[in-house]
């Protein structure tokens, strides 16, 4: 019976440690959903008066695309395109809407603000954060940093459209 008695007390501890290691990797988790997103107390419509129209000190490369009108999914005038984007110190990426492009863009390096139509206040990017643009989604960035802020960012680009932003760089 001792011997049970044994196995038991270490399988209880056992039990106690996973536990508090999987307590812990959730809040890790519910901590890094958090980063680069509106606080949910600031979550509401912003006219974004003041909004930066003109793109300064923005390199903004395509890295490659692919056409998906010659895909099974059959979008005509649509790319998927892949991009590596520099903003310098004091850069701004103007007002541009996402109405029709959504996008996926990593902060490679550095730390950017976005002013969102969607939230009361800038919401700080940092490296490592994803920020994801959709419907809806109407901003500009600004570099307020003294380092270049490093982003690759995914879209799906209607070329019937020209993107608002694209006109002025």
């Amino acid at each position: 019976m001792k011997n049970r008695s044994i196995i038991r007390t270490r399988s209880s501890r056992w039990a106690r440690v996973v536990a508090a290691l999987a307590a812990m990797a959730a809040s890790l988790a519910a901590a890094n959903a958090q980063a680069g997103e509106c606080p949910p107390n600031q979550a509401m419509p912003n006219a974004l008066a003041g909004a930066a129209t003109m793109p300064m000190g923005v390199v903004d490369t395509e890295l490659s695309a692919i056409d998906l009108a010659k895909e099974n999914v059959h979008l005509d005038n649509r790319r998927l395109r892949l991009r590596h984007m520099t903003i310098a110190p004091g850069g701004v990426v103007p007002f541009h809407s996402h109405e029709d492009r959504p996008a996926l863009i990593m902060i490679d390096s550095g730390e950017i603000y976005e002013h969102s139509s969607k939230c009361a206040v800038p919401i700080l990017h940092k490296a490592g954060d994803i920020s994801r643009e959709f419907l809806g989604t109407r901003h500009w960035w600004k570099n307020s940093g003294s380092q270049a802020v490093e982003l690759t960012i995914a879209d799906i680009v209607n070329d019937g459209q020209p993107a608002t932003m694209m006109e002025h760089m």
